[in-house]
Order: C-alpha cells, then sequence, then structure tokens
C-alpha cells in the first residue's frame, strides 16, 4: 500500500538560511505535531529534549510519522511516548514545511481539544500552557508560523467552532 501524496505546504520556511546543509536534495521527514488545548482554551508548549537539535527550544509536542502510520496515528503514538496524554480526535489544521541546517520536515499540524492523562515528560523536556503572544523563550523557528496562524485565526473559541 503507497502512503497518499503529501498535502501541499501552508508556507515553506527556511531557517537559519546561513548555516550549511547538506548538498543536493534532502528527503523531506513528515512529521505530526498537536496543538493541544485545555479546557481554559490555553495550549500546550513543550521544549525539545537535551541531545536533540534546538534543545531546550519551546515548541508543540509530536513526532516523526512512521512507515504505515497515518498522521493521526503517529500524533496519537507520539504524545503517549513523549507526554503520557491519549488523545481522542486529532483535527487536521495545517501543513508546514520547514528546511532546518540539519533536516527537512513536514510538520502536520492537528488541533486537539480531547485528551486524557496527566502530563509527563517522558524525554525530560519542560511543558508550559500559554496562551498568545508567549512568554516563553527560545521558541523554535518552526513553531512560530503555528503561533502567527493561530493569532491570526482567533482564540481556542474559533479554533474548536472550525475542527
Amino acid at each position: 500500500m503507497t502512503a497518499p501524496a503529501a498535502p501541499a505546504p501552508d508556507e515553506v520556511l527556511v531557517v537559519d538560511a546561513d548555516r550549511p546543509r547538506a548538498p543536493g536534495p534532502r528527503p523531506v521527514v513528515d512529521v505530526a505535531v498537536g496543538v493541544l488545548f485545555d479546557r481554559d482554551g490555553r495550549f500546550l508548549l513543550t521544549t525539545r529534549p537535551p541531545g536533540k537539535a534546538y534543545a531546550g527550544h519551546w515548541e508543540f509536542p509530536g513526532g516523526k510519522v512512521e512507515p504505515g502510520e497515518t498522521v493521526e496515528q503517529a500524533l496519537r503514538r507520539e504524545l503517549q511516548e513523549e507526554i503520557g496524554v491519549t488523545i481522542g480526535s486529532a483535527h487536521p489544521w495545517r501543513v508546514l514545511e520547514a528546511d532546518y541546517p540539519h533536516a527537512r520536515v513536514r510538520l502536520h499540524v492537528c488541533r486537539v481539544f480531547d485528551w486524557r492523562g496527566e502530563l509527563q515528560m517522558h524525554e525530560g523536556q519542560a511543558f508550559a500552557w500559554q496562551t498568545l503572544p508567549v512568554t516563553v523563550t527560545p521558541v523554535l523557528p518552526g513553531t512560530w508560523p503555528l503561533l502567527r496562524w493561530m493569532a491570526q485565526e482567533g482564540g481556542p473559541e474559533t479554533a474548536q467552532a472550525n475542527a
């Protein structure tokens, strides 16, 4: 079974353009990203774990889509592994392609309003519930477009109504 064609990104972001990249075309890594909202309309940001590129930068949680997985399956697995929560429905929202010096990633961003469990940071990361504008720093460059889109679309009530 072949995977469906990847959706066209809503935006392509080149991060740290002055830093070198491997020559030639680089594979695109598909990543499932979850924007989790709590009952108060705040959204969850976590830090990148120690030892990973951009460690300590704040981002929305998620991870790589494995072969044979859908974005929702990957998001469900990653959020259980990373932060110990079980999600209900994942509502596809936007796609961002980010070209980092170390990797080219296609972020499949989903909004999640229904989840359960206590947050457990299994990879040594920190977490913070945020509203716009965010108060944590530094923010991962690939997260800024998502925050901008959230601001353009309005608050969590608008997001849930459009999910």
